[in-house]
């Protein structure tokens, strides 16, 4: 995966054959790219395309790629830019991926530069075998029990390992300043806006609290992040996994951070699952994740104090769905309607705002 030609791209058109040339020569010096055909463009908060390669190194590298470049879309840029989310991800491929104890996309190369942007280009998942999930796809029991094993591993992997902090510093520093500074900045007019398109999808009653949490939205981040760290994938829902026969894996790091773990799970079930489904099941999937964590050794784990975490750090996934809602572009609307009522339905069930000091404040 370590290229040392610019492979950098920020169009379409500059995915020709000298560019994937560049690529595959940094597996098969002799091999030769013939042609490039983009078969489909997807345009969010990256723009990602489909694109196949015909070369004749197929016994060495697959000949349908995903690609992930900056967004075409100005706004989306805008906003994914000062972070430099992708840049985010294109370094944990780097870095981090190899040692990661839960399953990722092949990467083919990964690249930053400067000025420039950053450039991902991973093995087709559908070519590979695998199935991509769907953003608005309701999971089964069965499968809500197999990413919640497996985030309690990626966690226990990196239980209290702040030094990770030390090493990378793209998982602190001034990305994670400029990402925090601008959620908060941004939180009250975009919540605002998120709510007045949502109209009946998010109860009435839930306006007013949610309008505290962005108003309040810095300490509130600082609360959440103050307990026992460890790395994050920390945009869990379904569009961001994919499946095997064995299991689930891992898309779309964008995000990656050092958090509380739990948090995973709160996103991942107020998304992932149908209400009636996370109700019955929702005790069960917490006493997993617990049970799976102390079996990898964590000690000290509080169940009365994890379900109160859960309940707080559910209201970051309605938020980040209500404000996708307000940005606009950055995911199919059907699908981003679904998963704020998913959402909405869990902090209304946990009363999560309360958790954060709404009540306190506000009464």
């Amino acid at each position: 995966m370590s290229v040392n030609k610019n492979i950098v791209v920020r169009h379409p058109k500059q995915l020709t054959p000298e560019w994937a040339q560049t690529i595959i020569g940094q597996f098969s010096p002799s091999a030769k790219v013939s042609a490039v055909d983009i078969q489909s463009v997807n345009l969010g908060t990256t723009t990602r395309l489909q694109v196949y390669v015909e070369h004749d190194a197929t016994d060495i590298l697959p000949r349908e790629w995903f690609v992930k470049t900056p967004s075409l879309l100005l706004k989306s840029r805008l906003i994914t830019a000062l972070p430099r989310l992708l840049h985010k991800e294109v370094q944990f491929y780097k870095a981090l991926a190899d040692s990661s104890p839960v399953r990722v996309p092949e990467v083919l190369a990964a690249q930053t530069r400067f000025g420039r942007g950053s450039t991902l280009v991973m093995a087709n998942l559908t070519a590979a075998g695998y199935r991509p999930g769907q953003t608005s796809d309701a999971l089964t029991l069965l499968q809500a029990s197999q990413v919640v094993e497996h985030l309690a591993q990626f966690h226990a992997h990196y239980w209290h390992n702040t030094g990770l902090l030390d090493q990378h510093s793209w998982l602190s520093g001034f990305n994670a300043s400029a990402e925090n500074h601008l959620g908060s900045l941004l939180a009250v007019p975009l919540m605002q806006r998120g709510l007045k398109l949502a109209g009946a999808d998010i109860p009435a009653a839930l306006h007013k609290p949610a309008l505290f949490y962005a108003a309040n939205r810095r300490r509130i981040m600082h609360e959440l992040a103050a307990a026992p760290l460890t790395l994050v994938h920390h945009d869990c829902h379904p569009g961001n996994l994919f499946w095997t026969d064995s299991g689930p894996g891992f898309l779309d790091w964008q995000l990656v951070r050092m958090g509380e773990g739990i948090s995973d799970i709160a996103y991942f079930l107020a998304t992932a699952l149908k209400p009636e489904l996370r109700r019955d099941n929702e005790q069960a999937l917490l006493a997993l994740y617990l049970q799976t964590l102390t079996q990898l050794g964590i000690g000290d784990l509080d169940e009365v104090k994890l379900y109160q975490r859960y309940r707080a750090h559910l209201s970051y996934p309605f938020e980040a769905m209500v404000v996708t809602l307000a940005i606009g572009n950055m995911m199919e609307d059907g699908s981003n309607r679904e998963l704020i009522r998913r959402a909405a339905a869990a902090v209304a069930d946990h009363d999560s705002f309360a958790a954060l000091g709404y009540r306190a404040v506000s009464d």
